[in-house]
């Protein structure tokens, strides 16, 4: 008898362990809709959906997997044309759903946001948001952990000043420790909003090129206190990492590139870096390159170009309006190359290039790829230094990655950074 329990013991975990069922969604399939199939999932399932369709919104997923046994929802092209998923409040939703793959879709019209996400370890890839007028993809305040995109496209999403293309956040108290990265997408013209903001405890931002946000490109600040009932507990430092991207204004909307620290409603007492990124402003309006709000602790800045469409100077490359330092005014830096007459560049800034001229293989086109006359060319630090005292933790150097070249990438397709000689200054390295 013991023997026999053993056996049924062992039997069932092996059992448990290997599960896995493939389901296909489609309109000559048994299942025509991911609703009806997504009340049925568990660890390890795969479930296929044919492409070349259209499936209605309000999709939601409540049941989990697990970090070993993630559930994949996969759609598969027919024609080329991805699954379209369609309408409805919450176009797709991933509700206290943890450990999902999501990838290979066209999210559209959803009216209130396209992909809204209130769970952990969530990978959006390979997936198109586009044409919602409020939220494209949303992090709630609660419930929401770490989030992954990767080669992902959002476009004519956001709304007014609250309503955004991106717009995460991660519960420090149901998932401490969690991570926003953002990596090899491209994000474009928008609607309304920031085309980044993120009040997540972790971001990782590296090789996307993010372009024409009505407000900003980038957002990174802190917790909502009227979001989450428990953010009047001691909330952890909200760290940012900043790699090798573009963020590019359109040639008539966008006032600030970035803002860091607060937005008058959170904040994060944390510690922001940004490293081999181009900044490219539009002709003609004033605006600040980066700029610091309310709380913070450190900002550093490394191999960045900052350079405004017709080679003006730049009137404010680090603006500071209403800053409250943790521990002092810690703003460093180092080769980072600006437009000559420029103003407000913090005096810590070490090894800072003026021009006028950085030399990109062609403005015109947004073609911001190093020639080889560029004195953005082996100018770069070797080895970017956090400030005394305040050492980012885990920073990414040096960048591995090229950003899409203002396109939507293909998985699996971004461009390894080339190593010639010393590293170039911004998101591109000059090929011979």
């Amino acid at each position: 008898m013991k023997h026999l329990i053993i056996a049924l013991f062992l039997g069932a975990c092996c059992w448990s362990t290997a599960y896995s069922i493939t389901y296909q969604v489609g309109p000559s399939r048994t299942y025509k809709k991911l609703q009806d199939v997504a009340p049925l999932l568990s660890p390890g399932d795969l479930v296929e959906v044919d492409g070349n369709a259209t499936y209605p919104g309000d999709l939601i997923f409540t049941r989990p997997g697990t970090s070993v046994n993630k559930i994949t929802i996969q759609g598969i092209r027919v024609n080329g044309l991805r699954p379209i998923i369609s309408g409805g409040t919450n176009t797709v939703e991933f509700r206290l759903s943890d450990h999902y793959v999501f990838q290979g879709f066209d999210v559209t019209g959803g009216s209130f946001r396209g992909i809204y996400h209130h769970a952990d370890d969530i990978t959006l890839r390979d997936t198109v948001v586009h044409d919602c007028p409020a939220h494209g993809i949303l992090g709630a305040d609660t419930d929401s952990g770490s989030l992954t995109m990767e080669y992902v496209e959002v476009y004519h999403c956001g709304n007014g000043t609250s309503q955004h293309p991106v717009y995460m956040a991660t519960d420090e108290f149901a998932h401490p420790g969690s991570v926003f990265r953002m990596q090899y997408c491209y994000l474009h013209d928008q609607n309304g909003g920031n085309n980044i903001k993120s009040r997540a405890e972790r971001n990782e931002i590296y090789y996307n090129w993010v372009s024409g946000g009505f407000y900003g490109e980038i957002e990174l600040i802190g917790p909502d206190p009227h979001g989450n009932k428990n953010v009047s507990q001691t909330t952890a430092r909200e760290d940012s990492d900043v790699v090798g991207n573009v963020f590019q204004h359109s040639a008539t909307q966008g006032s600030r590139m970035a803002r860091v620290g607060g937005d008058g409603t959170g904040h994060t007492d944390g510690r922001y870096r940004f490293v081999n990124n181009t900044f490219i402003l539009r002709q003609g309006q004033t605006s600040p390159g980066v700029e610091i709000f309310e709380g913070i602790e450190s900002l550093e800045m490394h191999n960045n170009v900052f350079f405004r469409v017709g080679g003006a100077p730049i009137d404010k490359v680090v603006l500071e309006t209403r800053v409250r330092w943790v521990a002092g005014r810690v703003s460093t830096g180092s080769n980072n190359w600006i437009p000559t007459g420029s103003a407000l560049i913090p005096t810590a800034w070490t090894g800072t290039i003026l021009g006028t001229d950085p030399g990109f293989t062609n403005i015109s086109t947004y073609d911001v790829r190093p020639i080889a006359t560029s004195p953005l060319v082996n100018a770069g630090d070797t080895a970017p230094a956090s400030p005394a005292g305040h050492p980012f933790i885990s920073p990414l150097f040096p960048p591995a990655y090229l950003p899409p070249f203002h396109t939507a990438l293909a998985v699996g397709t971004a461009s390894p950074r080339p190593v010639f000689g010393a590293i170039d200054i911004g998101a591109y390295e000059y090929t011979p």
